[in-house]
């Protein structure tokens, strides 16, 4: 009876049985799988090269690959406990007598054997603790990689965003000069009023402070991917491709396969075994150990003569130790294994939920910023006639120069969004796959036709 009491186990709460997962996602438009190589998707040969670079020297993701190599390293070592331990010590002394002067070497050897027997799988439990911290580190580290991918594409179209934006300040300047001119040109010749002259003045001091806070922004963005491929962060990433417009949807899955595949989770139910196993662990170090010892050990005046089959001396030794009175101690370690457990429940259905919301919250940001890139879009092409139409009236007195200038504003601002709503809906596709759980290349490596 004793030993079945001692032998009882802690089982972990069924968290995922618990979580309230839905169905279908809340605006899902289909129920296809989940594709991997997203990746593809963008068709840019160059930011391809950038993401190996980055999977090959980012600092953040090698750290965690070595935390991974030493996760693994205390699995061999938890599992080391179950085995038996043979350690062979070796000395040798040379004593001397005052009176009268002697002189005697002493040499000896030992062979002992140690083994824990893992009566109550005390030892078991913490090998396997071990165990679940490794796979938990590995898929946080796969993970990793996913958000790390996921965060070069996401800069690499900044900076090209940036870079657009760059440029369409700078012709805003070249067309504020110009208009600065023709009004000048006017006032000279009693055409145009000096109010005119002071408002074209003050649009084209305007648009060139634009300009180079968009060129500290363009520089800033170039930084930011350079220190995710682990570069010196110089601001030189050459920039040439265009960002391209994502029309098309992708498949979204259902949301309980998202606790399977996406690696956040997967670490995070793993993690929150392996605080099970502590718990278990916790629990046994209660009940009593039972060690056995063997030695064999010889000694002489030469270490020659170590181990003669005449004088060795061998031992055995079985020995059980319990505790009994630690003040607490022990019940206390068991207590905040307990409480450490239930902490990780409560960080599992967390982790659960926040993962479920970001789906959620990109699928509908999709569908959003492709409505409002479409109002962009004729807003656009309404703001730029409307601002042609607007300075050709004014060179013939029809309207005043605010009104061009008003016309221009609006015609900027429907240019710089549609450039920003565009890298927007690339943004939040990025942010859709790696919170479905799609991995960035079919056989989680960039291969060499890419």
């Amino acid at each position: 009876m004793m030993l079945s009491a001692c032998s009882t186990q802690h089982q972990t709460y069924s968290q995922q049985s618990k979580a309230d997962i839905p169905a279908n996602w809340h605006q899902q438009s289909q129920a296809l799988v989940v594709e991997d190589n997203w990746l593809q998707e963008f068709k840019q040969p160059f930011l391809f090269k950038l993401v190996q670079q980055a999977l090959t020297h980012n600092q953040n993701l090698l750290q965690q690959a070595y935390q991974l190599e030493i996760e693994e390293q205390r699995v061999i070592v938890s599992g080391a406990t179950l085995l038996p331990s043979l350690d062979l010590s070796v000395r040798n002394s040379r004593t001397k007598s005052a009176t009268p002067t002697t002189y005697a070497t002493t040499s000896s050897a030992s062979l002992n054997l140690a083994y824990e027997v893992d009566i109550w799988g005390k030892l078991s439990a913490s090998q396997r603790q071990a165990n679940l911290s490794y796979l938990a580190q590995k898929s946080s580290f796969e993970q990793a990689k996913q958000q790390l991918v996921a965060d070069v594409v996401i800069a690499w179209f900044n900076s090209l965003s940036a870079q657009q934006l760059e440029a369409l300040y700078q012709a805003r300047v070249h067309n504020a000069e110009q208009n600065l001119d023709i009004i000048e040109q006017g006032y000279q010749q009693g055409l145009n009023a000096a109010l005119d002259v002071y408002l074209a003045r003050n649009n084209l001091h305007s648009e060139r402070s634009r300009l180079t806070q968009q060129q500290a922004s363009s520089l800033q963005s170039s930084r930011v991917l350079e220190r995710l491929l682990g570069k010196y962060p110089k601001g030189q990433v050459p920039l040439s491709a265009k960002i391209p417009l994502l029309e098309n949807t992708i498949p979204q899955g259902l949301p309980s396969e998202l606790v399977t595949r996406k690696p956040e989770l997967v670490a995070s139910w793993y993690q929150l075994l392996a605080k099970d196993a502590a718990l278990a662990y916790a629990h046994k170090q209660r009940f009593p150990s039972l060690n056995l010892s063997a030695s064999l050990s010889d000694s002489g005046e030469k270490l020659s003569d170590v181990f003669s089959p005449s004088s060795l001396a061998w031992s055995l030794i079985g020995s059980i130790s319990a505790p009994i009175f630690n003040n607490g101690k022990l019940k206390a370690n068991e207590n905040i294994a307990k409480l450490t457990l239930k902490q990780g429940e409560q960080q599992y259905l967390d982790t659960l939920y926040s993962a479920f919301n970001s789906v959620e919250t990109a699928i509908s940001q999709e569908s959003s910023l492709a409505a409002r890139y479409q109002a962009t879009l004729a807003a656009r092409d309404n703001a730029v006639i409307a601002e042609q139409l607007a300075f050709e009236q004014y060179k013939t007195g029809l309207v005043t120069y605010t009104t061009v200038l008003d016309a221009q504003g609006r015609s900027f601002d429907a240019q710089s969004s549609l450039i920003e709503l565009k890298n927007q809906l690339i943004s939040n596709r990025v942010n859709l796959h790696v919170a479905l759980g799609g991995d960035f290349s079919a056989a989680n490596n960039i291969t060499s036709d890419q």
